[in-house]
């Protein structure tokens, strides 16, 4: 376990298994050892408004996504725990608080 900012996170790779039931009820999908998800936002402003949210959370968590702001309303997401080499329990409790800025 890890302490970031007074927030415990779990960074033990989860087994596909665990994955897969996780992305089962969930909009985001894997690619490779990364989970991703894209928004698409009504103009740039909105998409910029939400990128800002999201660095905010992740800077709380002290677990930050991959940004992707391209199309100028269209943002994608992508989440890894990079020191670990994959996906871990931090990876889907970021996507969770993100999934609420949204």
């Amino acid at each position: 376990m890890r302490e970031d900012r007074g927030n415990l996170h779990s960074v033990t790779l989860l087994a596909e298994e665990d994955i897969d039931a996780r992305l089962a009820s969930s909009d985001w999908r894997r690619d490779g050892e990364s989970i991703v998800r894209e928004w698409r936002f009504d103009d740039f402003g909105q998409a910029i408004a939400f990128v800002n949210r999201v660095a905010d959370a992740a800077e709380m968590a002290n677990h930050h996504p991959d940004i992707l702001v391209h199309g100028w309303n269209k943002v994608r997401l992508e989440l890894s725990t990079h020191s670990e080499g994959g996906l871990t329990q931090a990876d889907f409790d970021m996507a969770a608080r993100i999934d609420d800025l949204a």
